[in-house]
């Protein structure tokens, strides 16, 4: 970034002069996704590593000299070291990147990207599911390709919450304040070594955010934080947690998010080109960015025109109901005194983003982003069609066809989600350079000369893995004395690593239908305890707090997986997170997503288990509408839609249970009863058509060839 008055400082860590290093590694999230930079930390004290939940920094400050003196002696740990600091320095000083090479003319135009929170790894939980995992793979792919772009979101002091099953099943909600000391996260100063702040107008008063950096790989990341003492304690609460209820706070948030981040972006002196929104929840940087052409003597439609043709709005909603909307009478409270800096009345304003319902009006954040993006796309080829139609009223004259909003179908970071065992078959079977031509189709017709026996050896790696990682995390809890007995059976110590696995791990939410499974709890008997050919099952995921329904799917799958009658092969795992995801993304036969089209706007959980061999089990919606073939997993129901709720949950129901007792589970278990391998035939299909084609590399090669480019 440009240097304008400011200073990033990394913390000073102790460390031996041979290891001096591995302070610089542990603030740079580049060690999370490339292979054997884990290892720096993880084989000089597994436990500490365990306990710190994964973080560098925070294991760094707390390890002891004598297990330095113990790495520093070890020469295959040493060895380690200097082969992890020599391709770290090389990937950070390389001007000649894909971006370079592709784009000379623009390579100097910057690229700014906003997102409400960003899912980079478990030490780092300022996240909440998919969208801000979503914008963590965006900036680690940009890295790896060399884009210039920078992201823009908030830290929050309390992070996500933490999340505790009760003996009855019911979910329980715990916060824990962030020791940012303890964090991979880098304070920006002033030049009196003071923090960095801008400042936003809020009704009644001025509200400061103190500006913070987290670097992922080549790319930094600008996180806000209004924990600061010029802030009233209200106003320093404005950070503390994800997705406020309270309306007052969101708009808050969000007009930080908008309006602050892009002062942060001018502090700092980032001259972004091109202004990216990940969802509507930071709409309001084009208002930010409109009142600064007015300034310079701009009219309001000459400042909006300017604004919009370096604009890109990516939307994630598939339904009207997930829009961000607020009261119109709150919007005039904390707008009404900027309307004279935009050159325009309280109707023009509000016209921006009215959207009427039955209830009355409201302020959507999408009309708005809309309203300001030149450039728009939906997630997904469904979703994309989907968009066109939900908001064809913003383009009246226009046919569904032609409203102006494209599709870039998500897709999922290859080094953070991919196994290590998986990299390691790859590099042997399909190239050594794999990993740099990973959205390459004719790569991956390589994949039949890995050797099935190989495969289902790693296979069974994994989930031995999985059964260890659960059994391990039930011991802990039962060392606390506050986990019932019958609990023990519920959080997976019964699991059989032979057994055909599923997964299914997302957010509880009722569309998502967690429990559709159970919806007839005989037959799901029969299926899971078929002496012959088992069944296993493993759930994990949050319910929002306020979601009452989703909790109660959560304790409905609870109670089932402690019933005896399961017999330990129903598990859910508590306090989902990224490590969580990891283990049974890399593990699981199957992976199941069953939700209720058309609310699925992509999804990306199944890619990662693609990638990793798992076979999807999926309603036609979102990403699967466009990834199944027939032959690379298996789909729930079809594209027939009921308009009553009750007759589709049977019609699905119905359909999960006869697809898999008369075709998956027959054919997993026909390899071990020696009738042929259309396991690892179908396993071959998956990774050949899906592992390129819903990689992040494909993705960001998209957005900059469909959007970044055309906004320059």
């Amino acid at each position: 970034m440009v240097q304008k008055n400011y200073q990033e400082v990394i913390p000073r860590i102790k460390l031996p002069e041979q290891l001096s290093r591995l302070g610089e590694i542990a603030y740079n999230l580049w060690w999370t996704w490339n292979s054997g930079a884990d290892e720096l930390f993880s084989s000089i004290d597994a436990a500490l590593w365990e306990e710190t939940r994964h973080n560098a920094v925070e294991f760094l400050h707390r390890l002891e000299r004598p297990h330095f003196n113990i790495a520093m002696a070890d020469e295959s740990y040493m060895a380690n070291y200097e082969k992890q600091v020599t391709a770290f320095d090389a990937y950070m000083s390389t001007d000649e990147t894909w971006f370079t090479q592709q784009y000379p003319a623009v390579k100097d135009k910057k690229i700014a990207y906003f997102s409400f929170e960003f899912g980079l790894h478990e030490s780092l939980p300022v996240y909440a599911g998919g969208l801000g995992v979503l914008a963590g793979d965006h900036l680690k792919e940009s890295s790896d390709l060399g884009l210039p772009i920078a992201g823009v979101g908030f830290v929050y002091r309390q992070g996500y919450f933490s999340q505790h099953i009760t003996e009855d099943g019911w979910q329980e909600t715990g916060h824990f304040v962030l020791d940012f000391n303890e964090l991979p996260i880098i304070p920006i100063l002033d030049e009196k070594n003071e923090p960095l702040m801008i400042c936003v107008q809020l009704p009644g008063r001025d509200v400061y955010a103190r500006l913070w950096k987290v670097q992922v790989g080549r790319v930094p990341l600008i996180l806000l934080d209004t924990d600061v003492d010029k802030n009233s304690h209200t106003d320093r609460q404005l950070n503390a947690r994800l997705y406020s209820s309270d309306p007052e706070v969101r708009i808050s948030q969000e007009i930080l998010l908008g309006i602050g981040g892009t002062r942060a972006l001018r502090k700092l002196g980032y001259d972004a080109t091109v202004w990216h929104m990940n969802e509507g929840h930071s709409g309001f940087l084009a208002i930010e960015r409109v009142r600064e052409y007015v300034k310079e003597g701009k009219t309001f439609e000459e400042a909006k025109e300017l604004v919009s043709k370096h604009t890109i709005f990516t939307t994630h909603t598939p339904v009207p109901a997930g829009i961000d909307m607020f009261p119109v009478w709150l919007v005039e409270r904390f707008f009404y005194n900027l309307w004279p800096e935009l050159g325009i009345d309280r109707n023009t304003f509000i016209g921006l983003a009215s959207h009427t319902v039955e209830w009355g009006e409201f302020f959507s954040m999408a009309n708005l982003a809309f309203s300001f993006a030149n450039y728009a796309n939906g997630v997904s080829e469904l979703h994309g069609s989907v968009s066109r139609e939900m908001f064809n009223f913003l383009w009246p004259d226009k046919e569904v066809d032609d409203v102006p909003i494209i599709h870039v179908t998500n897709g999922v970071h290859t080094g953070t989600w991919l196994s290590d065992e998986m990299k390691a078959l790859y590099e042997k079977y399909l190239a050594p350079d794999w990993m740099d031509r990973i959205d390459d189709p004719a790569l991956w017709d390589g994949i039949n000369r890995i050797p099935a026996e190989e495969f289902w050896q790693m296979r069974l790696n994994q989930k031995r893995i999985l059964v260890t990682f659960l059994r391990n995390r039930i011991r802990k809890q039962w060392l606390t004395g506050n986990l019932h007995p019958v609990q023990v059976v519920a959080g997976g110590v019964m699991l059989d690593p032979h057994m055909l696995t599923i997964g299914f791990a997302r957010r509880f939410s009722t569309y998502k239908r967690g429990n559709l499974i159970l919806r007839d709890f005989d037959r799901w008997l029969k299926i899971i305890n078929n002496e012959n050919m088992p069944v296993q099952i493993v759930f994990s995921g949050k319910a929002h707090p306020a979601d009452e329904p989703g909790k109660l799917i959560i304790q409905q799958i609870y109670r089932a997986a402690k019933n005896a009658k399961t017999g330990g092969r129903m598990v859910f795992v508590e306090d989902y997170d990224m490590n969580v995801a990891r283990h049974l993304l890399h593990s699981v036969d199957v992976w199941l997503n069953n939700p209720r089209r058309p609310n699925e706007a992509s999804g990306t959980s199944g890619m990662k288990a693609a990638m990793n061999g798992a076979l999807n089990f999926s309603v036609l919606d979102g990403w699967w509408h466009e990834a199944y073939n027939g032959k690379n997993g298996w789909t729930v129901g079809d594209l027939k839609d009921f308009d009553d709720a009750n007759q589709q949950d049977n019609y699905d129901a119905s359909s999960l249970y006869d697809t898999l007792e008369k075709e998956i589970i027959p054919l997993y278990y026909a390899r071990l009863h020696g009738k042929g391998d259309g396991w690892m035939d179908m396993v071959r299909n998956n990774l050949r058509t899906l592992s390129y084609q819903f990689s992040m590399r494909r993705m960001i090669r998209e957005y900059v060839e469909k959007l970044y480019i055309k906004a320059m």
